[in-house]
């Protein structure tokens, strides 16, 4: 167990959301954010920020919103999307986040469960979604949109009009009105169990969390902090207070997938929160010009491998010998400088979470001298309860619990509990969930399995919910099997079957944005490119490579766990089809009744069952 410290300082911890931005819009200086817009990267200063949020502010206020009410902003990552954050916020608003990709039923959800007067929608196909059900909100009273116009809505020109002859001493009233224990957000969980709760987080939850989390991983008012995830997740949410609160420069991606690497290598930031996904991306992409076997690639491990050792030494405080430096000064000409130019050549630190990273990547980034790490948080602890940092790191784990998390153990069934200032107050009109998962002595009960070792780092193992039983009564961490099949370059999901069982079978699907490299590798590039997904479900050389991610798995699997027969679907599994969240976490019951038929046929061959 770690205790860590009973709370953040006291004037800290209750300093609110909204007089911290206008602090930092008064007293720092240069670029608060930097933004692609026609073609170009455009810098908006601290001075600005504070003129644009304040001007938000006033337009909300002339739309009639008080303090308490709902605001939500319905769009996907950009600059916009923290401007009006802010300036909801410094209205007195709670902001409700809504996942840009969110179906029409979740929107509905989201916005009406909430009780939202006001949605910020970022274009086209939000605002379709909105008007869709709009007569169905009683409380929405106003659109307001980033993109474009229509009728009967508001452009976000319009809503500053709005707000000109409202006095601006009105923003500072607002915000000076606002206590710690006021509502700061209303974030909903991306179940994979039912609808979505909103997770009632107040505004000394999270300054008190951001408080940790910069005790931590302080980047400095020199730092550049790059944003790609959804702002609706709350870790990008976090980072971007981050960066504001120490005067930081936030980036935020050009909105294109396919410009990855152009982003990082023009924005060149410090500091870089994304999933697991995208690293392996970047990981395949590193090493793709090397053979796996053979001279060069032997060659490929001793340059990784010495890159590794000096990376150790200096985590350890000590000075690798000359010959080790020699070998490194090589090993950073032939690969690891090209390695760190693709994040653009000065990342002091990535961030990842939300599931579980392959430690091979995190490891070879590390050996090339960029530092990956992971964290674990939920949304109803602000954020982050615990974190590797540079300082203190421990692969294979998610670092130790930030101080002021308290962390334990439950001892009956592994479940992680966690209690602290940064834990909310519960889920938005719902006290018999709320009473579920928070307890009397406060402490929150996660749904996570895990552990703490003997240097108090926090190691996932699974979730409670997601332990099969076979037929033989033996528990099996589905989530771990699933993740350990995942580190494969080709797989995307893998879904794991085998309640009642006597052994375990999976689905799996493949990497759209492998699929390509994949069919050369395969020699079914040939096959006709609109038939390849499906011929690729049954291709032999295809399958091979599914196999020995399979037995990769396998080997480090008690027999009792060990998949058996799999299955590859045509396609990936998708949020649209309700089979992923919008944080892209499966949802099992809802991927086994899609493809029951296909579990069980994987079982059709067995004389047992």
């Amino acid at each position: 167990m770690s205790d860590g410290a009973a709370a953040t300082e006291e004037g800290t911890a209750t300093e609110t959301i909204p007089a911290m931005v206008l602090a930092a819009a008064g007293e720092r200086e240069g670029s608060a954010l930097r933004y692609r817009a026609d073609e170009e990267w455009t810098e908006l200063s601290y001075e600005d920020l504070g003129t644009r949020v304040r001007e938000i502010a006033c337009g909300l206020i002339a739309l009639g919103v008080e303090p308490g009410d709902r605001v939500a902003i319905f769009a996907d990552t950009r600059f916009e999307w923290t401007l009006c954050d802010l300036g909801a916020l410094c209205a007195g608003a709670v902001v409700v986040a809504v996942y840009h990709t969110n179906s029409v039923e979740e929107t509905r959800h989201v916005l009406g469960d909430s009780g939202s007067r006001v949605v910020f929608c970022e274009g086209r196909q939000q605002l379709g979604k909105v008007e869709e059900i709009r007569q169905e909100l009683s409380d929405l009273e106003h659109v307001v949109l980033f993109d474009g116009s229509a009728e009967e809505v508001i452009t976000l020109e319009e809503l500053v009009e709005r707000g000109a002859d409202v006095e601006e001493g009105q923003v500072d009233e607002r915000v000076e009105g606002i206590s710690s224990g006021d509502l700061f957000s209303l974030i909903y969980t991306s179940s994979t169990t039912g609808r979505a709760k909103g997770c009632m987080l107040t505004h000394g939850n999270y300054r008190a969390n951001l408080d940790m989390l910069a005790q931590a991983i302080d980047p400095g008012d020199d730092a550049v902090i790059q944003i790609g995830l959804p702002l609706a997740h709350t870790l990008t949410r976090m980072m971007q207070m981050l960066a504001l609160s120490v005067g930081a420069e936030l980036a935020f991606w050009s909105g294109d997938q396919q410009r990855l690497i152009e982003d990082l290598k023009e924005i060149r930031p410090t500091h870089y929160p994304a999933t697991p996904r995208v690293f392996e991306k970047i990981h395949s992409l590193a090493v793709a010009p090397i053979p796996p076997e053979g001279a060069k690639g032997t060659i490929f491990e001793k340059l990784i491998e010495t890159g590794r050792r000096v990376q150790d030494k200096e985590q350890a405080g000590r000075r690798p010998g000359p010959l080790l430096k020699l070998g490194h000064a090589l090993a950073d000409n032939e690969i690891l400088s090209d390695v760190r130019g693709l994040f653009g050549g000065r990342l002091q630190l990535a961030i990842t979470g939300a599931a579980p990273a392959p430690q091979h990547v995190l490891e070879f980034f590390y050996a090339c001298g960029v530092l990956v790490v992971e964290g674990y948080g939920l949304t109803e602890t602000s954020t982050v309860v615990a974190v590797n940092t540079p300082e203190d790191l421990r692969f294979g784990t998610v670092g130790k619990p930030l101080e002021g998390s308290e962390v334990r153990i439950a001892e009956e069934d592994g479940e992680i509990l966690v209690r602290g200032p940064h834990v909310f107050r519960g889920y938005w009109g719902n006290e018999e969930e709320t009473g579920e998962v928070l307890d009397e002595d406060g402490w929150l009960h996660t749904g996570d399995v895990g552990a703490i070792d003997e240097d108090g780092f926090l190691s996932i193992t699974g979730r409670k919910k997601e332990i099969l039983v076979t037929s033989s009564g033996e528990n099996i961490p589905a989530g771990r099997i699933e993740a350990m099949i995942a580190e494969s370059r080709w797989v995307s999901n893998a879904v794991v079957y085998g309640n009642e069982r006597n052994h375990v079978v999976a689905i799996v699907t493949i990497d759209e944005d492998e699929r390509e490299a994949l069919a050369d590798q395969t020699g079914t590039r040939d096959l006709h490119h609109d038939k390849m997904a499906r011929q690729m479900v049954e291709d032999e050389g295809v399958r091979a490579e599914i196999q020995k991610a399979i037995s990769a798995a396998n080997e480090d699997l008690a027999p009792i766990e060990q998949v058996k027969k799999f299955a590859i679907l045509e396609r990936d599994l998708s949020v649209d089809e309700a089979e992923l969240t919008p944080t892209m976490k499966v949802r099992r019951d809802v991927v086994y009744e899609n493809y029951g038929e296909v579990f069980e046929g994987l079982y059709d061959d067995d004389e047992d069952g």
